[in-house]
């Protein structure tokens, strides 16, 4: 059997298949069933700002719909104030005390006060790192890329300074220079980078004629994205590189840390597969281990990146020409 121990962000797990940020890790009977399912570690569904605001402003107008009404209303009941992060510190803690698995903690927010107050807030909670969930969508013509990618390096750098977690940044793929950023945040004293983020984007019923939402989950053509840039990034940067999205099996997995990447993360096969998935994975990566002859998985990590594979032009737009010329 192989040795699939690896580092991630410089904490040592069992094997290299993180559960990302979802709804699966927001309950402790689910989480403990990932950890038992194999794990190697569990990213806590995400602490956001915006849904912190909008849950304030809803019991705000719920209290307030009736009381003036009745003259006694304003002085009977007591005043009730909503519990802002309280209840998401609580359960981190219980997420964390709950399973002898690494347990991550996922923050996003729109200030750097508050990027830096609720990932203090999230320290204190005993959790083993922090990954920073980065997404501004760029809605402003006003704004460049560069300005863009300064706030967000800017409130990392604030994090940075205020907490001694280890902090992951979680990127997505739509960056000027997915390359020049990566290396920034890696600059600022990032522990990891995680390629890429899945953004739910907005649809139209035709029906109704009215905007909807609905959640796509990954599948396995598109986890080529982030296996071309952790292919791009491995030994580019200091940090470790984690691998996210359309990531289904154990021979997704090994392609991920062939490319470069120390470790994956999965949600969406999870969905599809249920949690026991997990226990089929990290075998198929074993097995896929054993028939190769590889004791450990440092052996392998980065063997077809592009720093590794004789084609420099691999994993370029040469990539993209030679596609064009091998079809018909």
């Amino acid at each position: 059997m192989a040795d699939l121990r690896v580092s991630y962000m410089g904490i040592e797990l069992d094997n290299p298949i993180v559960v990302g940020a979802c709804s699966l890790s927001k309950k402790i009977d689910t989480i403990k069933q990932l950890a038992d399912s194999g794990a190697g570690a569990v990213v806590l569904k995400s602490l956001f700002q915006e849904q912190v605001q909008l849950e304030q402003e809803e019991l705000r107008k719920e209290l307030e719909h009736y009381q003036h009404l009745y003259a006694e209303a304003q002085s009977i009941f007591p005043k009730v104030e909503h519990g802002r992060t309280k209840e998401h510190l609580y359960w981190a803690a219980e997420a964390k005390k709950a399973v002898d698995i690494p347990i991550i903690a996922s923050l996003n927010a729109l200030s750097t006060e508050v990027w830096v107050e609720y990932a203090r807030q999230l320290s204190d909670t005993g959790v083993d790192g922090l990954e920073l969930n980065f997404y501004t969508q760029p809605i402003d013509p006003s704004l460049s890329g560069d300005d863009i990618v300064k706030r967000e390096l800017e409130a990392f750098a604030a994090v940075r300074a205020a907490v001694e977690l280890p902090l992951a940044v979680k990127l997505h793929p739509y960056y000027t220079n997915v390359l020049h950023t990566a290396r920034a945040f890696d600059e600022c004293g990032a522990d990891a980078i995680v390629v890429f983020n899945k953004l739910f984007q907005p649809d139209i019923d035709i029906m109704s004629e009215q905007e909807s939402v609905s959640r796509v989950l990954s599948v396995s053509e598109e986890s080529r994205v982030p296996l071309r840039w952790a292919a791009l990034l491995h030994g580019q940067v200091k940090a470790d590189i984690v691998a996210s999205t359309g990531i289904s099996s154990g021979l997704d997995v090994a392609k991920m840390l062939l490319a470069g990447a120390g470790s994956v993360q999965v949600v969406s096969t999870l969905y599809k597969n249920g949690i026991g998935h997990l226990g089929n994975i990290k075998r198929e990566l074993d097995k896929w281990m054993d028939g190769k002859g590889y004791a450990n998985v440092a052996d392998f990590v980065g063997k077809v990146s592009k720093k590794s594979v004789e084609d420099p032009w691999a994993f370029e737009r040469a990539q993209y020409l030679r596609s064009l010329l091998g079809f018909d």
